[in-house]
């Protein structure tokens, strides 16, 4: 058994569960400006006012994941990203912050509050997505020392990928409240969906032409073969996801059709990401076999990490089946 694949699946695992169940979390509170009621507002955050916390679990989960099986990749991705990852988690931060608070302040407070779940959800989506540009541009590396500066994250293709990612965390959140509410705001995130889903399908289209086209190490992997055959059903795939949540969203009761699709078009451009990186681990030039720890390690950690995570799955599905069904004004989380 190759410990070392093993282990890229596992933390490529546990950030495609953040992303699943924090897109739709930070989503909510990019949405905050499309919708200005209060009492509105105070329904979209008791949707996931009962397990918002329980999600940064998986960002841990890929963090300690990658020091532990990946040390090298930690040392260069950390150094390189220091500025964008620490303010995301700034964002992060301000965010929970914003959710408690935000229940318990005094009405004259309470705008603050608002806005600064809105700040703390954008900063942190943000962020997330500039660092995923930035590691798809690749790192100026010497073995296990990064040799570029602190800004070189900062590039158009960063700014485009960190707006990117804030479109489709908005499309996570609006189809999440589709299935989690009713009235007028259900129908204002039906329509909200529809050109949300537009935006991403041309940040996806623009990623895609971007990629290959600055960085021909990619278009080599995108158009050999064993790659192609495995990459080429992808933007099929992503046109029949979008018209098919489109007839969703027509439907008088969308119901949970267009949150399952929105999570697919995400997973759709995470194996695109696999597909343009692999077997690198920290592209342009760090494999995944040169980046691991040693067998011993790999092995000692593996075994924490059979044994935590289906707990995790557990206690998550159950959360989320528990505090199932609508949310509707004046009910949820004090």
């Amino acid at each position: 058994m190759d410990l070392a694949t093993v282990w890229a699946a596992i933390i490529a695992f546990g950030l495609m569960m953040y992303v699943i169940m924090d897109g739709f979390d930070l989503g909510i509170g990019i949405l905050f400006p499309f919708v200005p009621a209060r009492e509105d507002r105070d329904v979209m955050v008791n949707t996931v006012a009962p397990v918002w916390d329980g999600n940064e679990t998986w960002l841990v989960l890929g963090g300690a994941g990658l020091m532990a099986a990946f040390p090298l990749a930690y040392a260069v991705v950390l150094s390189a990203l220091y500025i964008p990852l620490v303010l995301m988690l700034l964002g992060l931060i301000w965010r929970g912050v914003a959710f408690e608070f935000r229940f318990k302040a005094d009405e004259s407070h309470k705008p603050f509050w608002d806005k600064a779940f809105l700040f703390g959800s954008a900063t942190a989506t943000f962020f997330q997505g500039a660092s995923l540009g930035a590691f798809l541009n690749g790192f100026q590396t010497d073995g296990p020392r990064f040799l570029g500066g602190p800004m070189d994250w900062l590039t158009p293709f960063s700014v485009f990928t960190g707006l990117g990612l804030m479109a489709g965390y908005a499309l996570l959140g609006a189809t999440w409240l589709i299935v989690r509410t009713e009235g007028a705001l259900h129908d204002r995130m039906v329509a909200l969906a529809r050109p949300v889903l537009l935006i991403l399908l041309a940040v996806i289209a623009g990623v895609s032409l971007w990629t290959p086209l600055a960085h021909p190490a990619v278009a080599e992997r995108w158009f050999s073969l064993p790659n192609l055959i495995f990459f080429s059903p992808v933007p099929i795939l992503v046109g029949v996801s979008a018209l098919l949540m489109l007839r969703a969203l027509a439907r008088p009761e969308p119901g949970v059709r267009p949150f399952l699709l929105a999570l697919f078009l995400l997973f759709l451009g995470y194996s695109g990401l696999g597909i343009s990186l692999w077997p690198l681990i920290v592209p342009p030039d760090i494999s995944i076999a040169e980046a691991a720890a040693p067998p011993e390690s790999l092995s000692f950690a593996l075994v924490g990490a059979v044994l935590i995570i289906p707990v995790i799955l557990a206690y998550t599905a159950w959360s989320y089946y528990v505090f199932r069904g609508k949310v509707r004004a004046g009910e949820g989380y004090h």
